[in-house]
């Protein structure tokens, strides 16, 4: 086995799953701890840095399967030879002599869609296909795949094989980009603020309200390892400001709510900056009181209910935390 491209990993307690609030993260967890009991195979899709990898564990986390090892093969650095071993196949592809006894339990293809031709070709042969003939080699194993791309027009363009696509999406979850799931960026920064600290063995810091407002406005193209890499930095130079210009707007986006605000009228202009205002004093209030709902109606001095209506107006779910 090639250790450098392939990763046996105990999941338990290292999967660095961190879940969210959103109405998207919270049907996409539901659905994953009922699909992860059974053993039907997984892709989970999405764009890069969206925590595919942290659901490829969090689903053999919640399996029957969680105290066997996480085997993580690297889809787009793999050859043949190593590929076809993993699988209980020799290099032409047939079935090698050994059973399926020694085989790991769940097998984590990362990003399916890098891989060659030639193991599109090991892998499909592997995968079962319906028939009750016993087979060798990973068929034993529970298959979880991710991609970051569109495999419906990487199998138009040819590149990949329509028939494993329908062997290995028994079940198809697509993660949500950041932008989409906001409300989640409070909890993740939490999360990697206590990791990061403990990482370094540095005091916690706490995040001024000026960079949380900005973390919410900002739309990380880079989804959680780009805000998960900007929060090390803060904790690693012990300085907020030093990170922020990476997440600053960009001038498209600039100009383009110059132009909008241009076309407002006095009155509109006013209406759109009264709320702007209303919008920083409650996210103001949120970042001081950790996101409790309720102490930062009562900092506000308006009624819980009507924090929860300015919330959904904002756009800010009411299953946030309290």
């Amino acid at each position: 086995m090639a250790s450098h491209q392939m990763d046996v990993v105990q999941a338990r307690g290292e999967s660095g799953f961190v879940g969210g609030l959103s109405p998207a993260m919270q049907t996409l967890e539901s659905v994953v701890a009922e699909i992860a009991l059974t053993n039907i195979p997984i892709l989970l899709s999405g764009e890069s840095g969206t925590g595919k990898e942290m659901f490829a564990h969090r689903i053999h986390q919640l399996s029957g399967n969680c105290d066997a090892p996480l085997v993580k093969i690297a889809c787009a650095s793999i050859n043949l030879p190593n590929f076809a071993s993993e699988l209980g196949l020799d290099s032409n592809g047939d079935a090698a002599t050994q059973g399926a006894e020694g085989c790991p339990r769940t097998v984590f293809f990362d990003e399916i869609s890098e891989l060659d031709p030639s193991c599109q070709r090991s892998l499909l042969y592997a995968l079962p296909d319906g028939d009750a003939r016993p087979r060798r080699g990973l068929l034993a194993a529970r298959v979880i795949s991710t991609t970051s791309r569109n495999l419906d027009e990487e199998m138009r363009i040819g590149r990949f094989r329509s028939e494993l696509y329908y062997r290995i999406s028994g079940a198809c979850l697509r993660l949500p980009p950041l932008r989409d799931r906001k409300d989640d960026i409070p909890l993740l920064v939490e999360s990697f603020l206590t990791k990061y600290a403990a990482e370094f063995n540095r005091a916690r810091p706490t995040l001024s309200p000026r960079t949380i407002r900005r973390f919410l406005d900002y739309s990380w193209p880079g989804n959680i390892r780009q805000l998960a890499n900007v929060v090390k930095k803060i904790v690693a130079l012990g300085d907020e400001n030093l990170a922020l210009p990476e997440v600053t707007a960009t001038a498209v986006e600039v100009r383009a709510e110059r132009e909008e605000t241009r076309s407002y009228s006095l009155k509109a202009a006013a209406r759109a900056a009264s709320r702007q205002a209303e919008r920083g004093m409650i996210l103001d209030a949120l970042a001081r009181t950790r996101w409790n709902r309720k102490r930062a109606a009562q900092e506000l001095q308006i009624s819980y209910k009507s924090l929860l209506y300015k919330l959904k107006q904002i756009g800010m779910p009411e299953s946030q935390s309290e």
